[in-house]
């Protein structure tokens, strides 16, 4: 196969499956040796954790920049387009060498298929591959790599980082790394390496140990949050360890922590920043689809938090701004078929205005995929920008709007706004 558009490549990648039959990395090493072990040429910092991934891969990519690295930075999802997922310098992967990239991934894979008629990559194998070859062509001195999901058995754990990092542990994705928290804890420290440095976000209590021992056997340095390095809140926000000082833009405080692991794992690297440009750095980072405000009277927030802790997280940010403007509280979301939709929705109070809605995508909720007391005690619409249109006009100056439960969602809804900017609605 000989792709000739990136989308003939993204339809490629869709039609994969999404899982092996054993849940190894057998498959995906076999392609990368024969590709030249790209992922060993480049410098790689390892983040994981149930949320914040996402935000402090962004943190840590703009920090890489600003000290004048030439950086990738692999995460997922994508908010706008799939050529977000890989990024060099802060810009997607162009269209011509996502088509260059994967006619060489194709190669590789048909390589193997003549000993093994049967092989075959599922799609986030795929993904990988591309963003190590791609960061590897264009002679990269660090990349940051979010992990998919879990640690040990994640497609991306075939690199030995300069530094580990866990954000957080929950629950999520349990019916593949869980279910238990202890479970998700010993997955997720399966990024720690032997002799790398890995820090830590607030980790509970029962994971500590699984973590802690894990670092000991790999003689890893553990840097762990209000320990090692610390936050403090107040009328100023500082970020403190051996090497910076730093004093943060007000954000949510979870931001503000995906920020502190973020300047940690910097500090690890020894590059030369100063504390100055350190806040800089963090200060100017726009993270697509968190905390994203696209409007601030009414204030209309996007995010795409779609766990328990997420959501549990966003409401005590939003609910603390709907103190501050006295106005009503209204939210729009839909969530994917597979998560824990039942604890979710025991987050919101009687107070808020709910309400459903669904997305042309086949993992979507429609209204039967809800618990049968949501779908009785929330109105539907299963007409996505409909439902936003209503909501927004419905919003007095005071009030808040936020869409969340799904980056699908945010994606669909900036993709929106951006058309109607473009066409002056």
């Amino acid at each position: 196969m000989n792709f000739t558009s990136a989308q003939a490549v993204i339809n490629h990648l869709y039609a994969l499956p999404r899982l092996h039959p054993k849940a190894d990395l057998s498959y995906i090493n076999r392609v990368l040796q024969i590709l030249g072990n790209p992922q060993n040429q480049v410098k790689t910092v390892h983040v994981t954790g149930t949320n914040g991934k996402g935000s402090t891969s962004y943190y840590l990519s703009n920090l890489l920049q600003k000290a004048g690295q030439k950086t990738g930075l692999f995460v997922s999802p994508y908010v706008f387009s799939f050529n977000e997922r890989i990024q060099l310098n802060g810009e997607r992967i162009s269209d011509h060498d996502l088509v260059n990239v994967a006619n060489q991934v194709e190669e590789a894979i048909l390589q193997v298929q003549r000993q093994d008629p049967d092989f075959g990559l599922v799609i986030f194998e795929y993904e990988v591959v591309l963003a190590f070859v791609y960061f590897v062509q264009k002679k990269c001195d660090y990349a940051v790599i979010e992990v998919g999901i879990g640690g040990e058995h994640d497609k991306t754990n075939v690199i030995t980082p300069e530094v580990s990092i866990i954000t957080t542990i929950g629950l999520d994705h349990e019916e593949v790394i869980g279910p238990t928290i202890k479970e998700i804890a010993q997955e997720k420290s399966g990024v720690i390496k032997f002799q790398r440095p890995v820090v830590l976000g607030y980790i509970p209590a029962e994971a500590l140990p699984i973590i802690t021992h894990k670092a000991a056997a790999e003689a890893a340095p553990v840097k762990r949050l209000g320990l090692d390095f610390s936050l403090t809140w107040g009328r100023k926000i500082l970020y403190s360890d051996k090497f910076h000082t730093v004093k943060l833009t007000s954000r949510p405080q979870v931001e503000e922590i995906d920020a502190a692991l973020a300047i940690c794992a910097f500090s690890l690297l020894h590059l030369p920043l100063s504390s100055g440009e350190v806040a800089a750095a963090i200060n100017q980072t726009v993270i697509p689809g968190r905390y994203q405000i696209v409007q601030e009277r009414p204030l209309v927030i996007l995010d795409g938090a779609h766990n328990v802790q997420a959501m549990q997280s966003l409401l005590a940010f939003v609910r603390q701004e709907q103190v501050d403007r006295r106005g009503r509280l209204r939210i729009l979301l839909t969530m994917m078929q597979d998560k824990d939709m039942e604890q979710v929705f025991a987050l919101f109070n009687q107070t808020e205005e709910v309400e459903l809605t669904t997305l042309d995508y086949q993992r979507a909720a429609k209204k039967a995929d809800f618990p049968g007391w949501v779908q009785q005690k929330y109105p539907y619409q299963p007409d996505w920008q409909e439902a936003y249109r209503e909501m927004r006009q419905a919003s007095q100056t005071n009030d808040i709007l936020l869409v969340t439960g799904s980056f699908y969602l945010v994606g669909n809804i900036l993709q929106m706004e951006d058309k109607n900017a473009g066409t002056g609605k």
